[in-house]
């Protein structure tokens, strides 16, 4: 799923009606859901089937919400998201650069 801004709509509005052709394209305020825009030769029922999942991988994949978050979003239990994200191959725990530093100081800790 594709998802644009208002500002980068209102730049290229062709870039969004081209990726609507392959999928609903999710349109932000801000960092907020505002809208979707589904292409016309799709029917309503398939373009919205799934599309809360869809959405809620998204932005989950994209780090602007936590699991839980997207669990809710999605409309599914929490396992159920869970599952959902893992046979997207999106992964659920994230590591970053802190991690590295974080294993550091556990180590020697634990060598005390």
């Amino acid at each position: 799923m594709y998802a644009t801004n208002v500002r980068n709509l209102k730049k290229n509005p062709s870039l969004a009606l081209r990726e609507a052709e392959q999928a609903p394209v999710l349109i932000l305020k801000g960092n907020e859901p505002n809208a979707v825009l589904v292409h016309i030769d799709q029917s309503f029922t398939e373009a919205t089937e799934g599309l809360r999942p869809a959405l809620a991988s998204s932005l989950y994949r994209d780090g602007l919400i936590s699991l839980g978050k997207g669990a809710q979003i999605s409309g599914l239990p929490l396992t159920e998201f869970i599952a959902h994200l893992a046979s997207l191959d999106i992964e659920i725990v994230r590591y970053d650069e802190t991690v590295k530093h974080e294993v550091k100081d556990v180590s020697a800790w634990l060598s005390l």
